[in-house]
């Protein structure tokens, strides 16, 4: 027995099944593109509450307790969370992705975005609606009901992992991921919605630690000396380098269309080094590796927050906070990478995180 036929279908009149086919084609919601491959993606994980604001949900959480926190979101779930830190940097990866699916249309050399959280799975619904509110691109989640989620960051192929959890980060880059703690800024400030900007400090970001334990150890002197000195080798790798090296290998794929200039993605080195005492080994070191940044700025010591505002980047990664807060005061979203020695010299006035921080 056929179905019955909708008035005005095709197929009443006798119309061919290719074009009833193509006419209920048309009233399908159109499809997302499809997910990348891991293992050919750049993968970026990011926590819950880098993505979106969850504040009043975390004081429900922290004054009532988890049943009074999951009936909140369940209560609430067809209410789109805000934007949080994370979300511009989000939105202009896939900006980017638009651009590299018109070049190479069966490319999967993509970033895929993962909602990593220890939400658990009933919240789930609320994070799925809000995120189809804001049409984003995320198809891979990993809820883990209050565990951790840093044991599933390698099986989810990770290039680098955004929490608001600072205990987290810390365990990601023990495991040998790129991570950072990322920070709301103080004031709003507008980002560009049609190129990618990622600035990076130098050491114990790109870098290893290895200069700043000269400098902690004997001071700025012996610091430009032992600099000088060793010039020509190249410093060991920090955490982000990475993924400088995966946006390089995107970059590389506007360069061969001629878009060099009109490339999506910019990086940028902002480093408290002095260019004419420390700076040569911190470019020859990228040189080395065959990698790059855009732009390269050296402050010789000087606040990093005015030529943030004026790069106005949708991430900037620095192991140190007294630069972290100065970005944030100035409107750039930034996320503190725990590295190096640095960390070890300020056990810090940072805000402890609750045990279901995501």
């Amino acid at each position: 027995m056929e179905p019955p036929r909708t008035a005005g279908a095709p197929g009443a009149a006798g119309r061919p099944w290719e074009e009833a086919k193509a006419f209920y084609d048309n009233l399908a919601p159109k499809k997302k593109p499809k997910s990348p491959k891991p293992e050919n993606a750049i993968t970026i994980a990011v926590s819950s509450r880098a993505l979106f604001r969850m504040e009043e949900e975390q004081k429900i959480y922290n004054e009532q307790g988890v049943e009074a926190y999951v009936k909140y979101q369940l209560d609430h779930e067809n209410e789109p969370f805000l934007p949080g830190a994370a979300f511009p940097f989000v939105k202009a990866l896939e900006a980017v992705n638009t651009q590299l699916r018109e070049l190479y249309p069966d490319s999967e050399e993509l970033f895929d975005i993962v909602l990593m959280t220890n939400n658990h799975a009933q919240v789930g619904v609320r994070l799925i609606n809000s995120i189809n509110h804001y049409d984003l691109f995320i198809e891979r989640f990993c809820m883990t009901g209050g565990n951790s989620p840093i044991c599933y960051l390698k099986a989810y192929h990770t290039n680098l992992y955004l929490s608001s959890d600072a205990e987290k980060v810390s365990g990601a880059i023990e495991e040998g991921i790129a991570a950072a703690t990322i920070f709301s800024p103080s004031k709003d400030l507008e980002v560009s919605e049609n190129q990618l900007r990622v600035a990076f400090d130098g050491d114990a970001v790109l870098f290893s630690d290895e200069s700043e334990q000269i400098v902690k150890a004997h001071g700025l002197d012996m610091f430009f000396e032992h600099e000088k000195a060793h010039e020509n080798k190249p410093l060991a790798q920090g955490p982000l380098k990475g993924f400088l090296e995966a946006l390089g290998k995107l970059q590389k794929k506007f360069y061969s269309k001629g878009m060099r200039m009109e490339c999506p993605i910019r990086t940028y080195l902002v480093t408290a080094r002095s260019a004419a005492s420390s700076g040569a080994r911190a470019l020859k070191t990228l040189r080395s590796w065959g990698l790059e940044t855009d732009e390269a700025l050296f402050l010789a010591g000087a606040p990093k927050g005015p030529l943030l505002k004026k790069i106005r980047p949708h991430i900037f990664f620095d192991d140190q906070m007294f630069h972290v807060e100065g970005a944030k005061e100035m409107g750039t979203i930034a996320a503190h990478v725990p590295y190096g020695i640095a960390q070890k010299h300020k056990q810090p006035a940072q805000e402890k995180q609750t045990p279901n921080s995501k």
